[in-house]
């Protein structure tokens, strides 16, 4: 297994023993666990991601795909745009949702929301200038 399958083998774990609650670099933070459908294997995968929730509406949440401020985007959101849909575990409910890419002054609104609330954000989106825009998805729970 790689680091990076290992480490999210480990958060996935944790995140399911404890009603979806981590430590280490997430704890505090809202987690999801996103699970998505390779766009070519056709393979389940599930990723933690942190999410930021909606302000008015319960069946919404934004997640963003950071890559930790790498150069590219993570797998997981071309999965998830590809298909237009997924599932998501949060706390301790299961559920389906459909994605929707944010743009515009809509994307930056909630992205800048999201790096006011955790300055992490702030680094990666500095790691990425001139290299990509980190997307930001919403989901909705269907």
């Amino acid at each position: 297994m790689t680091e990076a399958l290992d480490w999210n083998a480990k958060n996935i774990a944790e995140f399911r023993a404890n009603e979806g609650k981590v430590g280490g670099v997430f704890e505090g933070a809202p987690l999801v666990l996103v699970h998505h459908r390779g766009r070519k294997s056709g393979r389940e995968y599930v990723s933690p991601t942190m999410y930021l929730p909606h302000d008015t509406e319960p069946n919404v949440i934004y997640i963003f795909a950071t890559k930790g401020g790498g150069p590219t985007n993570p797998d997981w959101y071309r999965n998830l745009t590809a298909a237009g849909d997924g599932t998501v575990e949060r706390g301790t409910e299961t559920y389906d949702v459909t994605v929707r890419e944010l743009t515009g002054s809509e994307r930056d609104r909630v992205y800048a929301e999201q790096a006011r609330r955790y300055p992490g954000f702030i680094e990666y989106a500095r790691q990425t200038a001139g290299v990509r825009t980190i997307p930001v998805l919403e989901l909705r729970r269907t």
